[in-house]
């Protein structure tokens, strides 16, 4: 039995499951879904607590519902419209300094001659483009989000609808429709954290070094500045009741009670790039790549030695042996390996998804693709398993070892722990704020990094235990990833904008 209303189709009431075209009768309290009896025995068969839809209809305070949805609702509503406000207002403040720029342009050009006047016209037409630019990125931005906002508009004109002259099962499906809604929108503003278009965009002029000689050095002159795009974070607050909390209990160290990390020496390495992955290769080398760049190679003592010749963008890295690596490249769909020795990239592997973390173990490559999978291939690029996951982020950061594979899910703020059937072992969720690089010692416990509260944690090799072994009193800021020397208890951490490696010693006495 279907409901129907003016209202377009996606939030229609349906009593029937749509896939299986049988009544709703049951209810699976771990996904929060109601489901029919195929959906429980096929999709739903690991759960537990399974109920009758009817008893948790009748416990179910349906007003409370509701008005947690509404309220939920608006605070989206008031996030957009502040980004909304926002960008408008940058772009009134960008009108203004693009002027300021030309302004600036102009009084340089009095200081100076004729020959001026060409790299005068030159740098305004730069401007122009660049703010033109930036100005139909950010009004694309704000039609994108006004759409948004239309969307929940609707959800909140629909919620008052659904709970009238209906009974008490059709109001309880009607306001889990737009709870689901609500929660697409949810995931849709978290994933506005990491987007660049809600950074504040301003223009500026980048004075050329030379000017405080263009008297002198007229002639040589070529140019005046650069125009630059300066972006600065908006801080977004996203807490609200869809918000599932961590139910990790803490317990009592074990092996992991004792350990700690000391760190020895801080290299400035300067790349200044943001940094995607890094390893310590066999030989003591280490390899930081840049975020979607280059692969730089460095001695070491953290010395840059080169950049490998690898064409594209890469992301992800790990040693296969002693002379060849592989690497990922997301934009590509790829992994290509290369020889280290001759400096060549010797196959390429096409893998047909968006492809970033990757490891080797047992004379196999695990690759995180996308936000749902974990494949493991052989070095001729043949696919032996592929393996089912649900994360909240792409999978940037996984570690493939004793036919399990450990990821870190960065907006899902948790760590997980899955076998080569795709079977969860353990999950970690206690105190994370953002997860991303991780390794294995030699006990098979997992070193992790959590960004964003500048910690390195310790996690058991069952997921149980924890220990934070870093935090930000000891002076790393943004640590991202981390990696130990080959069979030693030492290694490196390098930080997000790759300004510096730590030489780290990890001790268990």
């Amino acid at each position: 039995m279907d409901i129907k209303s003016d209202k377009p189709s996606n939030l229609e009431i349906k009593m029937e499951c749509d896939k299986h075209k049988q009544p709703l009768s049951l209810y699976c309290p771990s996904h929060l879904m109601p489901s029919c009896d195929v959906c429980i025995s096929t999709s739903h068969s690991k759960c537990t607590g399974i109920t009758s839809l009817a008893s948790v209809v009748e416990k179910t305070k349906i007003e409370k519902s509701k008005e947690s949805v509404e309220k939920d609702i608006n605070h989206f509503l008031s996030i957009l419209d502040q980004l909304v406000t926002s960008k408008s207002k940058n772009i009134k403040t960008g009108e203004n300094h693009c002027i300021g720029v030309k302004k600036s342009i102009n009084e340089i050009r009095k200081e100076i001659n004729k020959h001026l006047d060409h790299l005068e016209e030159k740098l305004c037409q730069e401007t122009d483009i660049i703010w033109n630019q930036e100005r139909s990125k950010a009004t694309d931005f704000i039609s994108e989000i006004e759409g948004k906002r239309e969307n929940l508009k609707e959800m909140k004109e629909h919620l008052q609808t659904v709970t009238t002259n209906t009974s008490k099962l059709q109001s309880f499906l009607g306001v889990h429709k737009i709870e689901q809604q609500v929660h697409q929108c949810q995931r849709y503003i978290e994933d506005l954290e990491d987007d660049e278009r809600t950074k504040e965009v301003d223009i500026k002029m980048k004075r050329n070094g030379e000017m405080e000689n263009i008297l002198s050095k007229l002639v040589s002159l070529e140019s005046l500045g650069e125009v630059i795009v300066d972006k600065t974070e908006i801080n977004l607050n996203r807490e609200t009741s869809l918000r599932r909390k961590a139910q990790v209990k803490s317990q009592e160290q074990s092996n992991i009670n004792n350990m700690t990390m000391n760190i020895e020496t801080k290299i400035e390495i300067n790349i200044e790039k943001h940094i995607s992955d890094m390893i310590c290769l066999m030989d003591g080398r280490v390899i930081v790549v840049e975020e979607g760049g280059k692969v730089n190679l460095l001695s070491s003592d953290g010395k840059l030695q080169k950049q490998l010749p690898i064409p594209g963008d890469a992301w992800g890295v790990t040693q296969i042996n002693e002379d060849t690596i592989a690497i990922t490249y997301p934009s590509e769909f790829a992994i290509k390996i290369f020889n280290m020795e001759n400096e060549t990239v010797t196959k390429v592997f096409q893998i047909g998804k968006l492809c970033y973390g990757l490891s080797f173990s047992n004379n196999s490559l695990a690759v995180g693709l996308n936000k749902d999978e974990i494949r493991i291939i052989d070095l001729e690029g043949n696919t032996l398993k592929s393996i089912q996951v649900q994360s909240e982020s792409y999978l940037y950061y996984l570690v493939y070892c004793n036919k399990r594979v450990i990821y870190s899910d960065y907006q899902g703020k948790a760590v997980y722990c899955v076998d080569e059937s795709g079977k969860q072992i353990w999950e970690y969720k206690q105190d994370l704020m953002g997860p991303e690089g991780l390794c294995i010692d030699t006990y098979g416990n997992i070193i992790v990094i959590d960004c964003k509260s500048h910690r390195i944690i310790v996690i058991s090799k069952d997921g149980q235990d924890s220990k934070v072994l870093i935090s930000k009193e000891d002076g790393l800021v943004y640590p991202k990833c981390i990696c130990f020397k080959h069979n030693e208890s030492t290694g490196f951490i390098c930080d997000y904008y790759g300004t510096y490696l730590a030489k780290f010693n990890l001790s268990c006495e």
